[in-house]
């Protein structure tokens, strides 16, 4: 049995009575420190402190990396100005999802990629069948670590302990070389919470020191330490994709309702002829939001029915914390994906009613 790797922030977790640590794509990571829906909670209100330094870092770069990025994204890297990030999906040819990821660009030679942990490996190789000469690929996944700082009171809290003015950076922007707490880190304003928040690029060596920094610094926001249940439960509800449910090689862009991260006419792309086919005949399926009419929770992989015929699937599903409801996000055929029909979700054999509704679940208010 391979041993789970960890992360640099791992030896501080013992000092939190309820932590949960479970197998997370081989990583031993929390699914929680005091509770799901208490951190839940804590980010839709105050703010959370996650550790994400399982994700992935990859440094490209040379006079031939916009153009080597634009031809394995389906969004416009040229669009990207110095300090700016993006959301992205690099594609198969024939339109399912390599991974979804964000690129930073540093300046007009030098991005920052950050893909999901579960495929370094493979994006790694992906992206280096696809290089060509006059751009290079270096992986700072090992060096690198990643907190997230997320929630309404976010800004205020990061803004006591950085030496820049993160409250005034805009949404998908960064700053580099930020200093915290005497280290030196890449601050961006993204998430994946549905709400306000910060993503904190460290030396794996100072992760400690700044995840403990920020801890003091948001206590009297009562800023809690946040697991991957919450993290989980909040991007459900906000309708963020999570790759290998919503996303994957068999899941398209389109089909996962992503085309606005899609720029068909930007220029060749791998599997834009895929994509452009889809778009022009229809997605044969589509992800819909559910909510349960009977007692029941919709789980991943339920399958979903109408009357006798089975026409998809859950791709994740739980009560949500916030609305206090039993929800969950379907790919289903797309003849059947206009809000209020009635469907039946399979749950431990019997099929329960349910009624394709309006997502994402919770948009926070600005």
């Amino acid at each position: 049995m391979t041993a789970l790797k960890r992360t640099p922030l791992y030896p501080l977790y013992a000092g939190y009575s309820g932590v949960r640590c479970i197998d997370f794509g081989g990583w031993e990571l929390p699914v929680q420190f005091s509770g799901i829906q208490k951190e839940h909670e804590a980010v839709r209100e105050r703010a959370g402190l996650f550790d994400v330094s399982h994700m992935g870092e990859f440094n490209v770069t040379g006079t031939g990396a916009e153009s080597f990025l634009q031809r394995v994204t389906t969004n416009d890297v040229s669009k990207l100005e110095d300090g700016q990030a993006q959301y992205t999906l690099m594609c198969y040819p024939d339109g399912g999802v390599v991974d979804d990821l964000l690129v930073y660009k540093r300046s007009v030679d030098s991005y920052m990629l950050v893909v999901n942990a579960s495929n370094i490996a493979k994006d790694w190789e992906w992206l280096q069948q696809h290089k060509p000469d006059d751009a290079q690929m270096e992986n700072i996944s090992d060096q690198t670590a990643l907190l997230a700082l997320q929630g309404p009171a976010a800004a205020e809290i990061l803004s006591v302990a950085v030496d820049s003015n993160v409250a005034s950076l805009g949404s998908f922007r960064f700053i580099e070389h930020a200093g915290l707490f005497g280290a030196s880190a890449l601050v961006s304003r993204t998430g994946y919470t549905g709400e306000d928040g910060f993503e904190i690029y460290c030396r794996a060596e100072d992760a400690p020191l700044i995840w403990q920094g920020l801890m003091k610094a948001g206590e009297a926001h009562a800023l809690v330490p946040t697991g991957l249940g919450a993290r989980d439960t909040l991007r459900f509800e906000a309708k963020l994709p999570l790759y290998g449910q919503e996303l994957s090689a068999t899941i398209s862009p389109l089909e996962a309702g992503l085309s606005f991260f899609v720029k068909l006419d930007k220029g060749p792309f791998i599997g834009q002829e895929a994509l452009l086919a889809q778009k022009e005949q229809g997605t044969p399926r589509k992800l819909v939001g559910l909510e349960m009419l009977d007692r029941g929770i919709p789980r991943s992989h339920y399958p979903v029915f109408l009357e006798s015929e089975q026409i998809g699937e859950v791709t994740t599903g739980t009560q949500s914390p916030t609305l206090k409801r039993n929800l969950g996000l379907a790919l289903i055929d797309s003849r059947f994906a206009q809000l209020g029909t009635q469907v039946e979700v399979e749950i431990r054999g019997k099929r329960l009613k349910a009624e394709v509704v309006k997502a994402p679940f919770y948009k926070r208010t600005k």
